[in-house]
Protein backbone atom coordinates (compact mmCIF):
# COMPACT_ATOMS: atom_id res chain seq x y z
CA UNK A 1 0.00 0.00 0.00
CA UNK A 2 1.03 3.12 -0.98
CA UNK A 3 2.17 5.78 1.63
CA UNK A 4 -0.39 8.37 -0.04
CA UNK A 5 -3.41 6.12 0.27
CA UNK A 6 -6.01 7.29 2.66
CA UNK A 7 -6.49 4.47 5.26
CA UNK A 8 -9.65 2.73 5.46
CA UNK A 9 -11.14 3.09 8.90
CA UNK A 10 -12.17 -0.37 10.66
CA UNK A 11 -14.93 0.99 13.11
CA UNK A 12 -15.22 -1.26 16.74
CA UNK A 13 -16.36 -1.16 20.00
CA UNK A 14 -13.13 -0.68 21.35
CA UNK A 15 -12.18 2.63 18.94
CA UNK A 16 -11.23 3.11 15.06
CA UNK A 17 -8.62 0.79 13.42
CA UNK A 18 -6.72 1.80 10.99
CA UNK A 19 -4.11 -0.79 10.57
CA UNK A 20 -6.41 -4.14 9.81
CA UNK A 21 -4.90 -6.38 6.85
CA UNK A 22 -7.76 -8.41 6.91
CA UNK A 23 -11.26 -6.70 7.63
CA UNK A 24 -14.36 -8.21 9.39
CA UNK A 25 -16.16 -9.09 6.76
CA UNK A 26 -13.37 -10.91 5.49
CA UNK A 27 -13.10 -13.22 8.06
CA UNK A 28 -16.84 -13.84 9.55
CA UNK A 29 -16.21 -16.68 12.02
CA UNK A 30 -12.94 -17.14 14.48
CA UNK A 31 -9.85 -18.53 12.83
CA UNK A 32 -9.26 -21.44 14.93
CA UNK A 33 -6.33 -23.08 13.53
CA UNK A 34 -4.83 -19.08 13.59
CA UNK A 35 -5.96 -19.23 17.28
CA UNK A 36 -3.99 -22.51 18.57
CA UNK A 37 -1.18 -21.28 16.58
CA UNK A 38 -0.87 -18.65 18.54
CA UNK A 39 -1.74 -20.07 22.04
CA UNK A 40 1.36 -22.27 21.22
CA UNK A 41 3.70 -19.17 19.86
CA UNK A 42 4.75 -18.12 23.76
CA UNK A 43 5.40 -21.75 24.39
CA UNK A 44 7.72 -21.93 21.37
CA UNK A 45 10.34 -19.63 22.29
CA UNK A 46 9.25 -17.81 25.77
CA UNK A 47 8.19 -20.74 27.67
CA UNK A 48 11.67 -22.80 27.23
CA UNK A 49 14.12 -20.15 27.16
CA UNK A 50 12.16 -18.21 29.71
CA UNK A 51 12.68 -20.18 32.20
CA UNK A 52 16.32 -21.69 31.75
CA UNK A 53 17.03 -17.75 31.91
CA UNK A 54 15.59 -17.31 35.09
CA UNK A 55 15.07 -20.48 36.78
CA UNK A 56 18.52 -23.03 35.27
CA UNK A 57 20.94 -20.73 34.67
CA UNK A 58 21.31 -18.88 37.97
CA UNK A 59 21.25 -22.46 39.75
CA UNK A 60 23.98 -23.36 36.87
CA UNK A 61 26.12 -19.80 38.14
CA UNK A 62 25.54 -20.25 42.02
CA UNK A 63 27.37 -24.12 41.01
CA UNK A 64 30.15 -22.80 38.99
CA UNK A 65 30.74 -19.64 41.36
CA UNK A 66 28.64 -18.94 44.39
CA UNK A 67 30.29 -15.83 45.06
CA UNK A 68 29.90 -14.13 41.21
CA UNK A 69 26.53 -15.36 41.02
CA UNK A 70 24.24 -12.10 41.37
CA UNK A 71 26.63 -10.29 39.10
CA UNK A 72 26.93 -13.14 36.62
CA UNK A 73 22.97 -13.06 36.27
CA UNK A 74 23.25 -9.22 36.11
CA UNK A 75 25.61 -9.12 33.21
CA UNK A 76 23.75 -12.18 31.42
CA UNK A 77 20.51 -10.31 31.56
CA UNK A 78 22.13 -7.25 30.72
CA UNK A 79 24.01 -8.10 27.77
CA UNK A 80 21.44 -10.69 26.23
CA UNK A 81 18.91 -7.93 26.38
CA UNK A 82 20.94 -5.37 24.64
CA UNK A 83 21.13 -8.05 21.77
CA UNK A 84 17.40 -9.01 21.93
CA UNK A 85 16.94 -5.31 21.70
CA UNK A 86 18.42 -5.35 18.37
CA UNK A 87 17.32 -8.64 17.04
CA UNK A 88 14.07 -8.11 17.71
CA UNK A 89 13.92 -4.42 16.00
CA UNK A 90 15.82 -5.61 13.14
CA UNK A 91 14.31 -9.31 12.22
CA UNK A 92 10.89 -7.88 12.94
CA UNK A 93 11.89 -5.35 10.04
CA UNK A 94 13.68 -8.22 7.96
CA UNK A 95 10.12 -10.08 7.98
CA UNK A 96 7.62 -7.45 7.46
CA UNK A 97 10.09 -6.90 4.07
CA UNK A 98 10.74 -10.78 3.18
CA UNK A 99 9.33 -12.43 0.03
CA UNK A 100 9.59 -16.18 -0.03
CA UNK A 101 7.52 -19.66 -0.87
CA UNK A 102 7.40 -20.48 2.68
CA UNK A 103 5.75 -17.10 3.61
CA UNK A 104 7.50 -13.98 5.50
CA UNK A 105 7.21 -14.74 9.23
CA UNK A 106 8.04 -18.58 8.66
CA UNK A 107 12.04 -18.57 7.56
CA UNK A 108 12.56 -16.32 10.83
CA UNK A 109 10.94 -18.76 12.86
CA UNK A 110 12.54 -21.79 11.91
CA UNK A 111 15.86 -20.61 11.78
CA UNK A 112 15.59 -18.98 15.20
CA UNK A 113 14.31 -22.14 17.46
CA UNK A 114 17.09 -24.33 15.24
CA UNK A 115 19.64 -21.70 16.71
CA UNK A 116 17.83 -21.44 20.04
CA UNK A 117 17.93 -25.12 20.88
CA UNK A 118 21.89 -25.39 19.56
CA UNK A 119 22.47 -22.69 21.91
CA UNK A 120 20.99 -23.96 25.13
CA UNK A 121 22.78 -27.40 24.38
CA UNK A 122 26.09 -25.76 24.45
CA UNK A 123 25.13 -23.98 27.35
CA UNK A 124 24.62 -27.29 29.35
CA UNK A 125 27.95 -28.48 28.68
CA UNK A 126 29.91 -25.47 29.69
CA UNK A 127 31.78 -24.78 32.96
CA UNK A 128 32.81 -21.06 32.46
CA UNK A 129 30.64 -18.24 33.32
CA UNK A 130 31.95 -15.94 30.59
CA UNK A 131 31.55 -19.24 28.15
CA UNK A 132 27.72 -19.09 28.96
CA UNK A 133 27.15 -15.37 28.81
CA UNK A 134 28.59 -15.13 24.55
CA UNK A 135 26.75 -17.84 23.73
CA UNK A 136 23.33 -16.58 25.58
CA UNK A 137 24.27 -13.66 23.44
CA UNK A 138 23.18 -15.80 20.56
CA UNK A 139 20.51 -17.55 21.69
CA UNK A 140 18.87 -13.41 22.76
CA UNK A 141 18.98 -12.80 19.16
CA UNK A 142 17.97 -16.06 17.87
CA UNK A 143 14.95 -15.79 20.69
CA UNK A 144 14.33 -12.33 19.32
CA UNK A 145 13.64 -13.34 15.66
CA UNK A 146 11.11 -15.65 16.82
CA UNK A 147 9.28 -13.28 18.72
CA UNK A 148 9.49 -10.32 16.56
CA UNK A 149 8.29 -12.78 13.78
CA UNK A 150 5.89 -14.43 15.69
CA UNK A 151 3.59 -12.13 17.42
CA UNK A 152 2.84 -9.99 14.09
CA UNK A 153 1.16 -13.06 12.74
CA UNK A 154 -2.38 -12.05 14.84
CA UNK A 155 -1.88 -8.51 12.62
CA UNK A 156 -1.23 -10.22 9.42
CA UNK A 157 -4.00 -13.26 9.76
CA UNK A 158 -6.93 -11.98 12.24
CA UNK A 159 -9.76 -9.24 11.67
CA UNK A 160 -10.15 -6.73 14.65
CA UNK A 161 -13.67 -8.00 15.81
CA UNK A 162 -11.55 -11.31 16.32
CA UNK A 163 -7.87 -9.83 17.81
CA UNK A 164 -9.29 -9.93 21.66
CA UNK A 165 -10.46 -13.22 21.10
CA UNK A 166 -7.05 -13.95 19.49
CA UNK A 167 -5.18 -12.32 21.78
CA UNK A 168 -6.90 -14.47 24.88
CA UNK A 169 -5.71 -17.60 23.34
CA UNK A 170 -1.83 -15.78 23.09
CA UNK A 171 -2.22 -14.70 26.66
CA UNK A 172 -3.46 -17.64 27.84
CA UNK A 173 -0.14 -19.55 25.84
CA UNK A 174 2.19 -16.87 27.83
CA UNK A 175 0.90 -17.21 31.00
CA UNK A 176 1.65 -20.80 30.93
CA UNK A 177 5.15 -20.04 29.32
CA UNK A 178 5.78 -17.70 32.26
CA UNK A 179 4.68 -20.07 35.06
CA UNK A 180 4.51 -23.35 33.91
CA UNK A 181 7.86 -24.12 32.44
CA UNK A 182 9.31 -21.86 35.08
CA UNK A 183 7.28 -24.66 37.37
CA UNK A 184 9.34 -27.64 35.21
CA UNK A 185 12.63 -25.65 35.64
CA UNK A 186 12.27 -26.16 39.16
CA UNK A 187 12.18 -29.88 38.95
CA UNK A 188 15.71 -29.59 37.52
CA UNK A 189 17.36 -27.46 40.04
CA UNK A 190 19.46 -31.12 41.20
CA UNK A 191 20.27 -31.76 37.70
CA UNK A 192 20.38 -28.61 35.57
CA UNK A 193 22.31 -29.96 32.68
CA UNK A 194 19.30 -32.53 31.52
CA UNK A 195 16.91 -29.35 32.50
CA UNK A 196 18.59 -27.44 29.78
CA UNK A 197 17.95 -30.20 27.07
CA UNK A 198 14.30 -31.06 27.76
CA UNK A 199 13.72 -27.01 27.46
CA UNK A 200 15.77 -27.32 23.89
CA UNK A 201 13.78 -30.05 22.72
CA UNK A 202 10.34 -28.59 23.62
CA UNK A 203 11.27 -25.56 21.80
CA UNK A 204 11.93 -27.56 18.61
CA UNK A 205 8.60 -29.51 18.99
CA UNK A 206 6.23 -27.05 19.91
CA UNK A 207 7.78 -24.54 17.33
CA UNK A 208 6.86 -27.45 14.49
CA UNK A 209 3.71 -27.97 15.70
CA UNK A 210 2.60 -23.72 15.42
CA UNK A 211 4.63 -23.68 12.13
CA UNK A 212 2.21 -26.60 10.89
CA UNK A 213 -1.02 -24.74 12.33
CA UNK A 214 -0.51 -21.33 11.29
CA UNK A 215 -0.06 -22.74 7.74
CA UNK A 216 1.29 -19.78 6.19
CA UNK A 217 1.29 -19.75 2.75
CA UNK A 218 3.95 -18.35 0.02
CA UNK A 219 3.72 -14.56 -0.19
CA UNK A 220 6.05 -14.15 -3.74
CA UNK A 221 3.22 -12.39 -4.79
CA UNK A 222 3.04 -9.52 -2.75
CA UNK A 223 4.76 -6.01 -4.08
CA UNK A 224 8.92 -6.19 -3.31
CA UNK A 225 9.60 -3.47 -1.46
CA UNK A 226 12.27 -1.25 -3.11
CA UNK A 227 15.31 -0.37 -0.49
CA UNK A 228 15.52 3.17 -1.09
CA UNK A 229 15.63 6.28 1.54
CA UNK A 230 12.01 6.15 1.71
CA UNK A 231 11.34 2.34 2.26
CA UNK A 232 14.41 2.18 4.61
CA UNK A 233 12.53 5.45 6.95
CA UNK A 234 9.47 3.46 6.41
CA UNK A 235 10.72 0.13 7.95
CA UNK A 236 13.91 0.56 9.62
CA UNK A 237 13.08 3.55 11.90
CA UNK A 238 10.73 4.52 14.70
CA UNK A 239 7.23 5.71 13.50
CA UNK A 240 6.51 9.24 13.07
CA UNK A 241 2.93 9.86 11.79
CA UNK A 242 -0.57 8.98 13.91
CA UNK A 243 2.04 6.84 16.62
CA UNK A 244 1.24 8.86 19.81
CA UNK A 245 -0.61 6.61 21.64
CA UNK A 246 1.72 3.87 19.73
CA UNK A 247 4.56 5.33 21.90
CA UNK A 248 2.16 5.76 25.06
CA UNK A 249 1.26 1.58 24.97
CA UNK A 250 5.01 1.35 24.52
CA UNK A 251 6.17 3.07 27.48
CA UNK A 252 3.30 1.54 29.99
CA UNK A 253 4.83 -1.63 28.70
CA UNK A 254 8.45 -0.78 29.17
CA UNK A 255 7.79 0.29 33.04
CA UNK A 256 5.37 -2.61 33.66
CA UNK A 257 8.09 -4.96 32.44
CA UNK A 258 10.71 -2.96 34.64
CA UNK A 259 8.92 -3.47 37.49
CA UNK A 260 7.82 -7.49 37.70
CA UNK A 261 11.27 -7.92 35.88
CA UNK A 262 13.00 -6.88 38.62
CA UNK A 263 11.38 -9.61 41.11
CA UNK A 264 11.32 -12.33 39.17
CA UNK A 265 15.09 -11.64 37.99
CA UNK A 266 16.56 -12.76 41.51
CA UNK A 267 13.49 -14.95 42.05
CA UNK A 268 16.04 -17.89 43.52
CA UNK A 269 17.72 -15.48 45.25
CA UNK A 270 14.96 -13.81 47.15
CA UNK A 271 14.00 -17.35 48.75
CA UNK A 272 17.71 -17.98 49.79
CA UNK A 273 19.44 -15.28 49.97
CA UNK A 274 16.40 -12.37 51.30
CA UNK A 275 13.98 -15.35 53.24
CA UNK A 276 16.67 -17.51 54.18
CA UNK A 277 15.75 -20.73 52.90
CA UNK A 278 18.11 -23.95 51.39
CA UNK A 279 18.42 -24.46 47.76
CA UNK A 280 16.05 -27.52 48.23
CA UNK A 281 13.53 -25.55 49.94
CA UNK A 282 13.44 -22.58 47.51
CA UNK A 283 12.97 -24.71 45.35
CA UNK A 284 9.83 -26.53 46.54
CA UNK A 285 9.20 -22.84 46.70
CA UNK A 286 9.58 -21.86 43.47
CA UNK A 287 7.14 -24.75 42.66
CA UNK A 288 4.68 -23.63 44.51
CA UNK A 289 4.93 -19.66 43.07
CA UNK A 290 4.66 -21.06 39.81
CA UNK A 291 2.04 -23.08 40.49
CA UNK A 292 -0.20 -20.31 41.60
CA UNK A 293 1.07 -18.24 38.99
CA UNK A 294 0.22 -20.12 36.56
CA UNK A 295 -3.37 -21.71 37.59
CA UNK A 296 -4.76 -18.05 38.65
CA UNK A 297 -2.83 -17.00 35.72
CA UNK A 298 -4.53 -18.98 33.61
CA UNK A 299 -7.61 -18.26 34.48
CA UNK A 300 -7.59 -14.36 34.46
CA UNK A 301 -6.10 -14.97 30.99
CA UNK A 302 -8.99 -16.83 30.05
CA UNK A 303 -11.84 -14.36 31.84
CA UNK A 304 -9.99 -11.23 30.88
CA UNK A 305 -11.09 -11.34 27.00
CA UNK A 306 -14.23 -11.99 27.40
CA UNK A 307 -14.63 -9.68 29.72
CA UNK A 308 -12.86 -6.79 28.35
CA UNK A 309 -15.48 -8.01 25.25
CA UNK A 310 -18.02 -7.58 27.15
CA UNK A 311 -17.33 -4.17 28.50
CA UNK A 312 -15.99 -2.94 25.54
CA UNK A 313 -12.86 -2.13 27.11
CA UNK A 314 -9.58 -2.91 26.31
CA UNK A 315 -7.57 -0.33 27.95
CA UNK A 316 -9.03 -0.42 31.28
CA UNK A 317 -7.99 -3.72 32.02
CA UNK A 318 -4.60 -3.38 31.05
CA UNK A 319 -4.17 -0.26 33.75
CA UNK A 320 -5.80 -2.66 36.56
CA UNK A 321 -3.23 -5.02 35.93
CA UNK A 322 -0.40 -2.95 36.03
CA UNK A 323 -1.60 -1.66 39.14
CA UNK A 324 -1.97 -5.00 40.72
CA UNK A 325 1.62 -5.70 39.81
CA UNK A 326 2.22 -2.62 42.30
CA UNK A 327 0.47 -3.62 44.83
CA UNK A 328 1.43 -6.95 45.44
CA UNK A 329 5.14 -6.12 45.65
CA UNK A 330 4.11 -4.68 48.69
CA UNK A 331 3.77 -7.81 50.29
CA UNK A 332 7.50 -8.92 50.31
CA UNK A 333 8.45 -5.72 50.77
CA UNK A 334 7.32 -5.38 54.44
CA UNK A 335 7.52 -9.17 54.86
CA UNK A 336 9.92 -11.30 54.59
CA UNK A 337 8.65 -14.55 54.91
CA UNK A 338 8.11 -17.32 51.92
CA UNK A 339 3.72 -16.54 52.53
CA UNK A 340 4.51 -12.71 51.83
CA UNK A 341 6.16 -14.08 48.03
CA UNK A 342 2.98 -16.68 47.98
CA UNK A 343 0.44 -13.38 48.46
CA UNK A 344 2.28 -11.32 45.42
CA UNK A 345 2.33 -14.19 43.37
CA UNK A 346 -1.90 -14.51 43.99
CA UNK A 347 -2.31 -10.94 42.97
CA UNK A 348 0.72 -10.94 40.44
CA UNK A 349 -1.08 -13.76 38.58
CA UNK A 350 -3.99 -12.19 38.73
CA UNK A 351 -2.06 -8.73 37.35
CA UNK A 352 -0.15 -11.14 34.55
CA UNK A 353 -2.97 -13.10 33.59
CA UNK A 354 -5.51 -9.98 32.82
CA UNK A 355 -2.17 -7.90 31.22
CA UNK A 356 -1.21 -11.16 29.28
CA UNK A 357 -4.85 -11.47 27.94
CA UNK A 358 -5.92 -8.10 26.81
CA UNK A 359 -2.43 -6.45 26.40
CA UNK A 360 -2.03 -7.42 22.66
CA UNK A 361 -5.21 -6.59 21.39
CA UNK A 362 -4.29 -3.30 22.68
CA UNK A 363 -1.04 -3.27 21.38
CA UNK A 364 -2.61 -4.46 17.68
CA UNK A 365 -5.23 -1.44 17.53
CA UNK A 366 -2.31 1.32 18.08
CA UNK A 367 -0.24 0.07 15.20
CA UNK A 368 0.58 3.01 13.34
CA UNK A 369 0.12 0.84 10.00
CA UNK A 370 -0.32 -3.01 9.21
CA UNK A 371 3.01 -2.48 6.22
CA UNK A 372 4.93 -2.44 8.96
CA UNK A 373 3.31 -4.62 12.28
CA UNK A 374 6.95 -6.60 12.05
CA UNK A 375 8.98 -3.93 12.74
CA UNK A 376 6.42 -2.00 15.14
CA UNK A 377 5.50 -4.94 17.52
CA UNK A 378 9.21 -5.49 16.92
CA UNK A 379 9.42 -1.92 18.80
CA UNK A 380 6.65 -3.10 21.17
CA UNK A 381 8.50 -5.83 22.02
CA UNK A 382 11.84 -3.89 22.45
CA UNK A 383 9.92 -2.26 25.27
CA UNK A 384 9.48 -5.72 27.12
CA UNK A 385 13.28 -6.12 25.97
CA UNK A 386 14.89 -3.12 27.51
CA UNK A 387 12.48 -3.58 30.38
CA UNK A 388 14.15 -6.59 31.50
CA UNK A 389 17.62 -5.55 30.68
CA UNK A 390 16.94 -2.53 32.97
CA UNK A 391 15.02 -4.55 35.57
CA UNK A 392 18.18 -6.97 35.93
CA UNK A 393 20.71 -4.12 35.47
CA UNK A 394 18.92 -1.97 38.84
CA UNK A 395 18.22 -5.44 40.55
CA UNK A 396 21.88 -6.50 40.47
CA UNK A 397 23.06 -2.45 41.26
CA UNK A 398 20.48 -2.31 44.35
CA UNK A 399 20.87 -5.49 45.51
CA UNK A 400 24.65 -5.08 45.85
CA UNK A 401 24.41 -1.54 47.55
CA UNK A 402 20.71 -1.85 49.43
CA UNK A 403 20.04 -5.39 49.64
CA UNK A 404 16.94 -7.38 48.17
CA UNK A 405 14.37 -5.48 49.84
CA UNK A 406 14.82 -2.57 48.05
CA UNK A 407 13.99 -4.09 44.73
CA UNK A 408 10.21 -4.33 45.80
CA UNK A 409 10.13 -0.48 46.24
CA UNK A 410 11.61 0.19 42.95
CA UNK A 411 9.08 -2.62 41.38
CA UNK A 412 6.01 -0.65 43.18
CA UNK A 413 7.30 2.82 41.84
CA UNK A 414 7.69 1.29 38.47
CA UNK A 415 4.05 -0.43 37.33
CA UNK A 416 2.64 3.06 38.84
CA UNK A 417 4.45 4.80 36.38
CA UNK A 418 3.52 2.22 33.72
CA UNK A 419 -0.14 2.64 34.33
CA UNK A 420 -0.41 6.07 34.40
CA UNK A 421 0.95 5.88 30.78
CA UNK A 422 -1.53 3.06 29.67
CA UNK A 423 -4.09 5.75 31.26
CA UNK A 424 -3.07 8.37 28.75
CA UNK A 425 -3.86 6.38 25.73
CA UNK A 426 -6.84 8.35 23.73
CA UNK A 427 -7.64 5.57 20.45
CA UNK A 428 -8.85 3.11 22.22
CA UNK A 429 -10.96 2.71 25.30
Amino acid sequence: MADNKEKKVVKTAVGEITNAVIKDEQQPKLPWLVSSAMFLAPLCWYGPIGSTRSVLIPQLFAQIDPANKVWAVGILATIASITGAVANLLFGAFSDVTRTKFGKRKPYIVAGTVLVAISLIIIANLTSIWGIIIVWIVAAAAENAIAAAIYPQISDRVAPKWRGTVSTFYGVGFTIAQQGFALLAAQFLGNVKVGIYVMASMTVVLAIIHVLLINEHSNLSEPRVAFNKESLKKYFFFPTHDARDFYLALTGKFFMVVGSTIVTTFQLFIFTDYIGQSTKSAGQSISIFSMIMLFIGVFFALVGGPLADKMKRVKAPVVIATFALGAAALFPLFIRHPWAMFVYAIIAAFGNGLYNSVDGALNMDVLPSSDTAGKDLGLINLANTLGQMLGAMVASAIVEAFGYQSIFIFAVAMEIIGGAAIMAIKRVR
